[in-house]
């Protein structure tokens, strides 16, 4: 279904309703989740001229549902690095990987794409209060750009639960912070309910506006590589990112960019892993975690609002959904430091951890392109890490013989020196 005359509008994926693109709505009637949908012919889409623009989320404006140029609220997101990893390759036994490292983006993660459309939408339908449920990248997001904007920013955190690095950021932005005494998913449905009196312009992956601003990462990945991956590996936690990826992938076949499409393998933590649960039994309906656990905080989450968006996107692609330990989360942050010099968040490190598993499982061709999503960086929870390699810090007193002994594995006898005369 389409509205007339329209550019783009948002459209019920459950019942295939239609609403107008400047209704506050977030879900339909039915409570199925709202996609974005364009009129491409009317959209008037120059694929050269955009990729002769910087590389950036804005390169994409014309596939962006935002109607005034002028309400744009940026901070140079996007055009992150795709890291060409020939030595994690090698130990992994592949022979094309690469890593997409969102955590280049202004505040450190993938959220800025979302958030930048997120707010410049929020002006563009006058707001004047934005808010979120956060385990911590949303919220750090949110609060930088509607510091930018000078909007007013709410955020709910899970108390005592998020990393202190992305507590830091919304505090520090200015926002207004409420710890909730429960889990995200708790924050969630608050956020939600004060949605539903009009208190505030939600902007949890829910608004189907911000996910827009997310798929520019799907395009990101086929310019820079010049043709699309045959796989996509990406940490899986309120479940947006994977289905934005997957959206942009198929609209970039639509518009005739790619002729191919990749197999979208989503990477959940296994002590909050609902929608690998789904897939792996054929589910149809989501059976939420009460108690979700995991050092991973950025995918902390038993209850995502976009699963069927998330598992759509899974089983039309042909890809999967893989659940990973905490300790191979650990050990997948450290082989992609040592290997790469690379530094992700733990979350981000399970797009790693889930690669590994599906080598070992002998689930991927070693031919195969393959591209990780890292969504954070290192530096948004420190605390894990310094914890993983606390037993590889030697103590050692001031002497410099010991520390030599150190240094070289053994002994160190000094050598004599010896004088040349000219």
């Amino acid at each position: 279904m389409t509205i007339e005359n329209a550019l783009f509008w948002m459209n019920c994926i459950k019942c295939d309703t239609v609403f107008k693109e400047n209704e506050i709505r977030y879900v339909c009637d039915c409570g199925g989740l709202l996609d974005i949908k364009y009129d491409y012919d009317r959209l008037n889409i120059d694929i050269e001229q955009m990729k002769r623009r910087p590389l950036k989320v804005w390169r994409y404006r014309e596939l962006m549902p935002l109607k005034k140029e002028s309400k744009i609220v940026s901070l140079n997101e996007g055009g992150t690095t795709l890291y060409c990893c020939e030595n994690l390759a090698k130990i992994l036994g592949l022979k094309h990987l690469f890593v997409k490292n969102e955590g280049e983006n202004p505040t450190g993660s993938f959220k800025d794409r979302g958030m930048t459309l997120g707010i410049s939408k929020a002006l563009e339908l006058d707001k004047k209060v934005v808010a979120c449920a956060s385990t911590g990248n949303t919220s750090a997001s949110l609060a930088a750009y509607s510091a930018n904007a000078r909007i007013r920013c709410i955020v709910l955190v899970p108390s005592a639960k998020i990393a202190l690095g992305k507590l830091a950021q919304a505090l520090i932005f200015g926002a207004k912070v409420l710890a909730v005494k429960g889990n995200f998913d708790d924050a969630m449905h608050i956020v939600e309910e004060l949605a539903s009196r009009g208190m505030i312009y939600l902007l949890n992956s829910i608004n189907p506006y911000r996910l827009e601003g997310q798929r520019t990462l799907g395009f990101e990945i086929v310019d820079q590589m010049g043709v699309s991956p045959d796989r996509i590996v990406i940490p899986v936690g309120n479940a947006g990112n994977v289905s934005a990826v997957w959206k942009a992938m198929k609209e970039y076949e639509t518009l005739g960019v790619i002729k191919s499409l990749p197999k979208m393998c989503g990477i959940q933590a296994a002590g909050a892993a609902p929608i690998v649960k789904m897939y792996e039994t054929g589910a149809e309906e989501l059976v939420p975690i009460a108690n979700p656990e995991t050092i991973a905080t950025a995918i902390r989450i038993g209850n995502p609002v976009s699963w069927p968006k998330a598992i759509k996107a899974m089983r039309e692609s042909g890809g999967t959904a893989l659940a990973v330990t905490d300790q191979e989360i650990v050990e997948a942050q450290k082989l992609l430091a040592r290997a790469e010099g690379i530094f992700v968040e733990p979350a981000s490190a399970s797009s790693i951890a889930g690669l590994k598993k599906l080598v070992e499982r002998g689930e991927i061709d070693s031919d195969e392109y393959i591209v990780c999503i890292t969504t954070g960086t290192g530096l948004k929870d420190p605390d894990t890490p310094i914890k993983s390699c606390k037993d590889e810090i030697i103590q050692v007193s001031i002497n410099i013989e010991e520390i030599t002994e150190k240094i070289l594995g053994e002994k160190h006898e000094e050598k004599p020196q010896i004088t040349v005369s000219l």
